[in-house]
């Protein structure tokens, strides 16, 4: 049976009953401009054409509470960073309060529909300044973030990593909040910026009418190196390599890359809901993202390279240490529509 046959004889029954009885639903993202947020507001279109859901979407929300809200049943559905599945079973991080006991308990609520890319981490700077790749950071003020958060951390590793430099001794790590991180770019706070993107990225683009830039790719070595091979796979991080060709073009934004191939983690994330959901909905909902892979991309710019629509492992940061697996309800869309599911993915 192809997808829309599928899609067509799920949804015939909520259409046929009419739309008074429409669940009402509710989801949370985060900031306009984010894919995360993009990707909710495009599945609570579709589900509404389709008669499935109406949704109440939150957005400017905090994610590593959305991953609580959902796990506790006070938020249906909600996009979230692999990372913090991983850090609420063991009650790290933002979740410390929390404790490991009561965090391995709410993450048994988690099930996964699908994955999307959060965005990548680049090193660019001005075309003007002083900083012209990953071997000349030394010394330097480099932007690395907000004050806290993923963001700062995986600038931290990654420098660590590639230029064998830490923050405080071998650069200096400057940071603004996420509002002001335009003006703060374009102010030349930093000799170098090293934050996260998407392709296209807007921040980028706002800083580049202040001259032109270059964005530097992970050196082919260091990316296939054995520490950072082991950073691409730790919790809510997957590698991301494609022609520079395929990238798209930014007015006053260059790419380096040593032999045409960009190279970049990418923070990997899931639209989740609680594992007690109704199997037919979350086949729905997953199955609406399934069939309508175009209108997601068609929603923004970036959304082309979000990686959503992708089932392989190590593209989608499932498995090895995450603890969370798709929903039954997902895998039946997901293996109906062609799709091999990893068996580690599956609870």
């Amino acid at each position: 049976m192809k997808i829309r046959d599928i899609l067509a004889t799920s949804l015939a029954t909520s259409i046929l009953a009419g739309s008074a009885i429409a669940q009402t639903m509710t989801a949370e993202g985060s900031t306009p401009g984010s894919s995360n947020l993009t990707t909710i507001m495009t599945l609570a279109e579709l589900a509404s054409a389709a008669g499935v859901a109406d949704f109440q979407v939150q957005d400017g929300q905090t994610l590593t509470n959305s991953l609580v809200n959902v796990a506790e049943g006070s938020t249906d559905v909600a996009p979230v960073p692999l990372i913090a599945p991983f850090l609420l079973s063991r009650g790290a991080g933002p979740y410390a309060s929390i404790g490991a006991a009561k965090g391995a308990e709410l993450i048994e609520n988690i099930s996964a529909l699908f994955t999307l890319s959060f965005g990548a981490m680049s090193l660019y700077s001005y075309d003007s300044s002083t900083v012209s790749g990953w071997d000349a950071l030394e010394g330097k003020r480099i932007i690395n973030g907000p004050p806290s958060g993923g963001a700062l951390a995986n600038a931290r590793a990654m420098i660590q990593i590639i230029a064998g430099l830490e923050d405080g001794k071998g650069y200096e790590g400057v940071q603004s909040n996420w509002g002001q991180m335009p003006q703060f770019i374009a102010d030349g706070s930093g000799e170098g910026v090293v934050l996260p993107i998407y392709f296209p990225d807007d921040r980028m683009t706002q800083a580049a009418a202040a001259g032109a830039m270059t964005m530097y790719s992970v050196p082919k070595a260091a990316y296939e190196s054995e520490a950072f091979q082991r950073y691409l796979a730790s919790p809510g991080t997957v590698g991301f390599e494609i022609p520079v060709t395929e990238l798209p073009a930014q007015d006053g934004i260059t790419v380096s890359s040593e032999d045409d191939t960009w190279r970049s983690p990418l923070t990997a994330g899931a639209v989740v809901v609680n594992s007690s959901m109704d199997f037919d909905m979350a086949k729905t909902l997953t199955t609406l993202m399934l069939e309508n892979l175009d209108t997601f991309s068609s929603k923004a710019p970036y959304m082309r390279l979000v990686q959503l629509g992708k089932i392989d492992a190590k593209e989608t940061g499932m498995c090895g240490p995450n603890p969370i697996k798709y929903h039954p309800g997902a895998i039946a869309a997901w293996e109906e529509a062609g799709f091999s599911v990893p068996d580690c993915a599956k609870p």
